[in-house]
């Protein structure tokens, strides 16, 4: 480990990124962490295989821990992964450029400099340039990217921390946009890292999925490293699995329903169990992983469709849109429901379903004209109705500020996702009644002509108005 990091110190040293300082109020200690590759498969002691990852060389690290603690946090806002994808993906030419050791590209404020002082066998020694590990370093990275290039993000460039990807609709426009992007990393003496570079290309891998000039697809190498992941053993492998998993969800219909074996794992004092449910969890998210439908980016020229439907513990909603005959999905989303969602009626079920898929995709369907599928046909004429319980009235109310026209489609035709209500769980099938109380449904005051004979009862019951004549006992 000591070679490891002299090796590193010469290399800061060399290029005047730290400096020998013996003299600060605030020191971190260094670490020395590994490198990890891909997976490989090993036996334990109970002669079970394992997956473990492959170390391929040491990192060095500094623990800025007590520093960030008192560090007044910035919340300077990254980019949305999926928007950033939707709006690479249907150009026709790209160019991928990589930033040069990133961080140490910005100076660190004269005054401030000793604050990253830390000790190592060799000594003590302070930065000149940013460090990794500081709690506000990704957010000033992304700070100083936006403001080099603030007059082409969103138009021909977008920027995720130190991957910049220069887009256009054919090659001299891509060609002219690198030209202006090229221009501001010279004026900003922005380095850049030349062994990174892929020019005018067609297609390419941009945060770990595929885009091209028709669609996006998930990177295929990250795939087959989830696809050989034998079955865990522990709820930190469980975890792992659910986290790259989850990376591409968008991809996977109904993860929610397919998951929730394995995500009944993570629940407080639930005990660990890997049964043969949880198995075919795991077996059936690899499965669906590795044949991962394509989906498109959104064309802003036609409606969007929304198909949705709810069964006993999960809602699915899959979002598309149709060129011609064909539908195209653009986004799949699925939740499961809580104890208390799973009393709803089917009626109620339904419109969450819709209502969850609003606010799912409100930055595709605010402006929008969208058409609803569902297999349910008594929304078409739940919004026209007016004595319905308060909490569907709040949700209506809610749906009021889009162009929505529902449709109903029968559940053997709404093959996407109907199937979601077509299966069988015997963990939710009780006998238990459905509660019509709803949090936030209270009664007011009567007050008519002729008033009821329980009128005096709710009144009192509601603002403790005693009627005449009647004392309060």
């Amino acid at each position: 480990m000591q070679e490891v990091v002299k090796k590193e110190i010469m290399k800061l040293l060399d290029t005047s990124i730290i400096y020998p300082n013996s003299n600060s109020l605030w020191v971190s200690p260094i670490h020395c962490v590994p490198k990890q590759g891909g997976i490989t498969v090993v036996t334990n002691e109970n002669d079970e295989l394992v997956p473990t990852r492959t170390i391929t060389g040491w990192r060095v690290c500094i623990d800025y821990r007590k520093l960030n603690e008192p560090t007044i946090k910035d919340h300077f806002p990254l980019p949305f992964m999926d928007q950033m994808l939707e709006r690479l993906a249907g150009n026709k030419y790209f160019c991928f450029l990589d930033d040069f050791s990133r961080y140490f590209q910005i100076p660190i404020d004269l005054m401030d400099q000793e604050k990253t002082t830390f000790a190592c066998p060799f000594g003590t020694y302070t930065y000149r340039r940013m460090p990794f590990g500081l709690c506000n370093a990704l957010a000033t990275f992304q700070r100083c990217m936006l403001a080099i290039f603030h007059d082409m993000i969103e138009e021909s460039v977008k920027v995720f921390i130190d991957d910049f990807s220069v887009f256009g609709s054919s090659f001299d426009k891509c060609l002219n946009n690198l030209d202006k992007m090229l221009q501001c990393c010279k004026d900003a003496h922005l380095v850049l890292n030349w062994e990174k570079f892929h020019f005018m290309v067609k297609e390419g891998i941009v945060l770990g999925h595929k885009v091209s000039g028709v669609r996006l697809e998930v990177d295929k190498e990250k795939i087959d490293v989830i696809s050989k992941h034998p079955p865990t053993t522990n709820i930190k492998g469980v975890t792992s699995f659910l986290g790259h998993a989850g990376f591409y969800r968008q991809f996977i219909k109904d993860f929610s329903k397919i998951a929730r074996p394995l995500t009944k794992l993570l629940e407080k004092d639930t005990p660990f169990k890997f049964n043969d449910e949880c198995r075919k969890a795991f077996e059936l998210l690899k499965e669906k992983l590795t044949c991962a439908p394509v989906i498109v980016s959104p064309n802003w020229n036609l409606s969007f469709k929304l198909m949705c439907d709810a069964s006993d513990f999960a809602v699915g909603v899959v979002l598309g849109q149709k060129d011609g005959k064909n539908f195209h999905p653009i986004y799949f989303a699925s939740k499961t429901l809580n104890p208390a969602q799973q009393k709803y009626s089917i009626t109620k079920k339904e419109l969450m379903v819709v209502v969850f898929a609003f606010e799912k995709f409100i930055s595709y369907l605010i402006l929008s004209k969208t058409i609803v599928h569902t297999d349910h046909s008594a929304l078409k004429h739940l919004f026209k109705k007016q004595d319905v319980k308060p909490h569907l009235i709040r949700w209506i109310i809610l749906l009021q500020e889009f162009d929505i026209e529902i449709k109903d489609k029968k559940g053997t035709e709404n093959v996407v996702v109907d199937h979601l209500s077509r299966i069988d769980n015997d963990e939710t099938s009780d006998d238990s009644e459905v509660d019509d109380n709803f949090p936030g449904e209270t009664p007011i005051e009567i007050k008519t002509k002729d008033e009821p004979w329980f009128a005096d009862f709710t009144n009192y019951l509601v603002d403790d108005i005693i009627p005449k004549g009647m004392t309060y006992q």
